[in-house]
């Protein structure tokens, strides 16, 4: 089964599906990135807060597959804002994973209480990318209003901007900004941690077409454009979030779905979060 992928704003792509490790145990990241590999998997979701990057590259350098056939992305740390501190942060993510570059690596959060403007840190990952150590940088859990204030003081746009979305979160003012710019949208929490799954409207399609809720949802955002990475230690389960180009929703299934929106956070809200561990 062959993946989609989506094409970045600075002539990179990204595979649509992908395989996040949020929550992973340490000990725990290697096999499960290992199993995701041989699933089929080709884009590897981690970040320096999560403390399993190691996991990921030993995974991705015992998986027999070349480097350049596996996307993987990681965000920078809350702790690590100031321009200074976020090189160096950047440097030990790659020394953790045992890598020479990243697909992808991310502002984790714009941190709006905090003395350091993600304005100073965004011009350290200019300089990340410049040198070519990051193939792509961008944001995550950006609002417009943040979107906005990089492209008035920075060079370059970012390329990618991971926010939460579910069908109980559409976020579709996020994402309209995030096109109207050139950036693709990436959903973290695709399936809001399992609220979904029970939903009526959900079950229903999910019967129509002899799939699993969670199958259902994760077309949804598949067919909306956005770029997912659903995360499970159960082997099964994981197959079973891979298998999701054999069908499509109609216009009509798609817009019941995005119906389902209530603005219902399953995560912290940008505009207040300022979580430094």
């Amino acid at each position: 089964m062959t993946v989609p992928t989506i094409a970045l704003n600075n002539g990179k792509t990204i595979p649509q599906l992908g395989f996040g490790v949020f929550q992973i145990d340490p000990d725990e990241t290697k096999d499960a990135t290992l199993a995701a590999l041989e699933v089929g998997y080709r884009h590897i979701d981690t970040a320096e807060m999560y403390g399993n990057e190691k996991g990921v590259g030993e995974a991705v350098r015992e998986s027999g597959l070349s480097r350049d056939e596996v996307f993987v992305t990681s965000k920078l740390n809350n702790g690590f804002h100031a321009h200074d501190d976020a090189l160096k942060a950047f440097d030990e993510s790659l020394d953790a994973l045992g890598f020479d570059y990243l697909d992808l690596f991310l502002i984790h959060w714009p941190l709006p209480g905090i003395d350091v403007t993600f304005v100073e840190t965004w011009k350290a990952l200019e300089e990340v990318y410049a040198s070519g150590r990051a193939r792509s940088i961008g944001v995550s859990n950006f609002q417009p209003k943040h979107l906005r204030r990089l492209l008035q003081e920075t060079n370059v746009v970012p390329a990618v901007n991971q926010i939460e979305v579910h069908p109980f979160l559409t976020q579709d003012d996020v994402r309209a900004a995030n096109a109207e710019h050139g950036i693709a949208t990436e959903a973290w929490s695709p399936i809001a941690q399992g609220l979904v799954l029970d939903n009526p409207t959900i079950t229903g399609i999910a019967s129509d077409h002899d799939k699993t809720p969670a199958q259902v949802v994760l077309r949804w955002h598949v067919q909306r454009g956005d770029i997912i990475f659903p995360k499970s230690v159960t082997k099964e389960r994981v197959k079973e979030n891979f298998e999701i180009f054999d069908f499509e929703l109609s216009d009509a299934e798609v817009a019941l779905v995005s119906a389902l929106n209530k603005d219902e956070r399953t995560g912290p809200n940008p505009d207040e979060f300022n979580y430094i561990p």
